[in-house]
């Protein structure tokens, strides 16, 4: 089979679809604006559109319409519902997949009517929409004045080959609570951040043995103004910034926490939370977007009110406190993840919907 991925290099998310496909010998040509985040699989063909930016998007669909008569792929997966889907869309790439992100249904159509309308066209154009959740396939529908009936859910999961060595901690006074996101408001970092300063007060006026700290792995346009209300709180003894770090090194790194936090604004899936249920850890989420079908409250980790720093101090510190509780919903959370979220399964899924996609369009 040969497929063309149209979707933005500079995401881990391209490329671990790029490199995985490839694995699994199907025939992988990614063409997109930017370059590569990380190392493609050498099977990938790699083709790089010269412009940037949204107006590239629109300048691109000759060159991109003259590539895909040259590849002459089975199918074309197109990544992200504005820019790249409109790309694809213009390009008359035929039959096309479209694979919706996140913030290309959430928060892209939400800007004007006209920029409703450009997603709307791309979803209406794709012969089959995926996403990597079910709350996300609702926020998609809730976009078209006649739903669709068939949207694929794909989930976007992990390689247990790279968690096999990675087991929970052992008990000690000092924990350490973490998160790898993108340092956007999105994310709810600064919600972290409150919530950690109102459990540190707490702690020290129980006098606890426990000494909890927080690590923030990540990168982005909140970085500044984070690490400015870490000051504030007079925190930053406790509080570090580790930066971003390549995907390669995510299990390492979530071997090092006690417990994870995604406390999110919007969120489409949570594969970050999937990895650290992969590493055996407990975690606590925000309820939204796919968090909570990742998350079962009391189980795996807790689900928290967004923005209720009350809340979220609340369950920080059950989890602190309780070593028990922390190994066992870690070893639920481990289990739900084998179970559910295999990335090896989750890239088959993505092959049979594209052997699914081009027998359908045959028959038309």
């Amino acid at each position: 089979m040969k497929i063309v991925l149209l979707s933005g290099a500079s995401s881990i998310h391209t490329i671990r679809w790029s490199n995985a496909l490839a694995n699994k010998n199907v025939d992988v040509h990614l063409i997109s604006q930017h370059e590569p985040l990380e190392d493609l699989n050498p099977k990938v063909k790699f083709y790089k559109l010269p412009y940037k930016g949204m107006l590239g998007y629109y300048i691109h669909a000759s060159k991109v319409r003259k590539l895909i008569s040259i590849i002459k792929p089975d199918l074309v997966n197109v990544h992200y519902a504005s820019g790249y889907a409109t790309l694809a869309r213009l390009a008359k790439c035929y039959p096309t997949i479209l694979s919706v992100w996140g913030s290309d249904v959430y928060d892209f159509p939400m800007k004007s009517f006209l920029h409703k309308s450009v997603v709307v066209k791309n979803l209406k154009y794709a012969d089959r929409v995926a996403s990597t959740s079910l709350a996300m396939a609702e926020q998609t529908n809730s976009l078209l004045s006649k739903k669709l009936d068939n949207i694929a859910i794909t989930p976007f999961g992990v390689d247990f080959s790279q968690f096999q060595d990675i087991h929970y901690k052992l008990d000690s006074n000092e924990i350490l609570i973490g998160t790898i996101k993108g340092l956007e408001d999105k994310y709810g970092i600064d919600i972290l951040i409150k919530a950690f300063a109102l459990l540190t007060e707490r702690l020290e006026k129980q006098k606890s043995e426990r000494q909890i700290f927080l690590e923030i792995v990540g990168e982005g346009p909140k970085e500044n103004h984070l690490k400015a209300l870490v000051k504030e709180l007079n925190l930053e003894d406790k509080i570090k910034f580790s930066g971003r770090i390549e995907h390669k090194f995510v299990p390492k790194k979530l071997e090092t926490f006690d417990i994870f936090a995604a406390l999110s604004r919007v969120e489409s899936f949570g594969v970050a939370v999937v990895e650290a249920h992969a590493a055996r850890r407990p975690v606590i989420v925000s309820n939204v977007g796919g968090l909570p079908e990742v998350v079962t409250n009391g189980i795996n980790g807790f689900v928290v009110e967004c923005e209720d720093i009350n809340n979220t101090c609340d369950m920080l510190e059950k989890l602190v406190i309780d070593y028990s509780l922390r190994k066992s919903m870690g070893d639920a959370g481990f289990q739900n993840a084998l179970e559910k979220y295999s990335w090896n399964v989750n890239v088959d899924m993505m092959i049979n919907l594209y052997s699914e996609t081009l027998k359908k369009v045959k028959v038309k």
